[in-house]
């Protein structure tokens, strides 16, 4: 079985996929630079086991990380507790078999280029990647499978975040689809503002992307947030939820092959 790890700015998804690909259990945990190895492993094995996974079972593993201050401690976890010596997306031995048509290709986060990976074998292309994260990005790939580039805006809690933090009356409000445009109350018009504004955003900078592409294109969103936009945006045709994890298992088994 193989440990899959992706480390991003805001929380770390770790993950047990069995040698067909099927994730076996996922748990998520805030991204903390600070918290060691054996922190990490306490917790990570007492969630497997309530799910039967033994850690003997677990062979293998791969990383995907956007906070290089995490790798050390993520390292050591796969090393101490089950014997195995981490592949890192990113490092100049790993094999993505992805072409990225960036002026700096060193600069595209693991994780993009993982979706990338993922969302072509699985759905095709030409494609536009949403991923809800710390920030909402836009990835393009073309139909021969390709990471064209892309956009990026602050993500949906971050963008709430801030908002809260500048100004002084308004209050912390829960992410939904409200009712009504037009809010009655603080609240309302916050979750509003926040709601339908990426909405518009989203499907504003698709169709730009679109017509710069120069032909029609299959939007997947994937991220925490994916579903319940997913409702809204007329543009997104597929949601994938899994996006990374499958993006880590096909790296994994590419590269354990050669």
């Amino acid at each position: 079985m193989l440990l899959a790890i992706d480390s991003g700015n805001t929380n770390t998804v770790f993950a047990v996929i069995g040698g067909d690909g099927d994730i076996l259990g996922q748990w998520r945990a805030s991204t903390n630079a600070d918290r060691t190895a054996d922190e990490i492993g306490i917790w990570l094995i007492q969630l497997m086991s309530l799910e039967g996974i033994e850690r003997a079972g677990v062979n293998a593993a791969i990383i995907a990380t956007v906070v290089p201050a995490t790798l050390f401690n993520l390292k050591s976890l796969c090393r101490q507790y089950f014997s195995s010596e981490p592949l890192v997306v990113g490092e100049t031995k790993i094999d993505l078999d992805l072409k990225v048509l960036m002026n700096r290709p060193e600069e595209v986060g693991a994780d993009r280029l993982i979706n990338a990976i993922a969302a072509h074998a699985h759905h095709g292309g030409p494609l536009i990647i949403v991923d809800f994260g710390t920030a909402t990005t836009f990835d393009v790939v073309d139909g021969e499978g390709s990471y064209c580039g892309g956009a990026i805006a602050p993500g949906v809690n971050l963008s709430l975040e801030a908002l809260h933090k500048a100004a002084a009356k308004l209050p912390r409000v829960a992410i939904e689809r409200p009712a009504h445009v037009i809010g009655k109350g603080t609240t309302s018009a916050m979750q509003s503002g926040i709601f339908w504004g990426y909405v518009s955003m989203i499907e504003g900078i698709a169709t730009r992307i679109q017509d710069e592409f120069g032909s029609e294109m299959t939007v997947i969103a994937t991220g925490g947030l994916a579903p319940l936009f997913a409702k809204s945006v007329d543009c997104i045709s597929r949601v994938d939820q899994d996006l990374t994890l499958k993006g880590l298992f096909m790296v994994h088994k590419r590269n354990a092959k050669s």
